[in-house]
């Protein structure tokens, strides 16, 4: 657990000391919800936080590629940090978002995951509130691909809050 608390650590440090001008165009996120809602031995509630750079983004075949960056933890302490991308796809006020995020997890006393690398996989449908900012909820799963002697992953959801800054 003291390798996720150093990278959170690191992650907040690097964010937070940008200053206005350098956040201009970044999104930020912020979830709660349910890990791993389908094992009833292990549910536990999460908290997280994300950031979105937007104007930090590649065009692919797939669509915007933006990269992504977050921690959430547990109330049973397993927590995750992990960096990817998402690809928005706008329509009207409606955004479907899925995204990739590979990380590091760390279980706490929380379900054992089978390795500390962990692989998110998550879908999310956001409504535009304002120009700045965006509810929703997404789905994720979390899975070492088999790196572990065992892989049982963890099924999540989240509501979200993102704000423009």
């Amino acid at each position: 657990m003291k390798s996720i608390y150093k990278a959170l650590v690191l992650f907040l440090v690097f964010f937070g000391s940008a200053n206005a001008a350098d956040l201009s165009g970044n999104k930020w996120s912020f979830y709660s919800g349910t890990f791993d809602f389908s094992d009833d031995g292990k549910r536990s509630s999460l908290f997280g936080v994300q950031h979105i750079n937007e104007n930090l983004y590649r065009e692919s075949f797939l669509g915007t590629l933006q990269p992504v960056t977050g921690a959430m933890i547990t109330a049973d302490n397993a927590g995750y940090v992990y960096t990817g991308f998402q690809v928005p796809y706008k329509s009207g006020s409606m955004t479907f978002t899925p995204s990739f995020t590979p990380g590091l997890y760390s279980e706490g006393n929380g379900k054992d995951l089978g390795h500390v690398i962990e692989f998110k996989s998550e879908i999310q449908l956001t409504y535009e509130l304002s120009s700045s900012s965006e509810f929703g909820f997404s789905y994720n799963h979390i899975s070492n691909a088999s790196l572990g002697d065992k892989n049982p992953g963890a099924n999540s959801y989240m509501f979200n809050f993102i704000k423009k800054f």
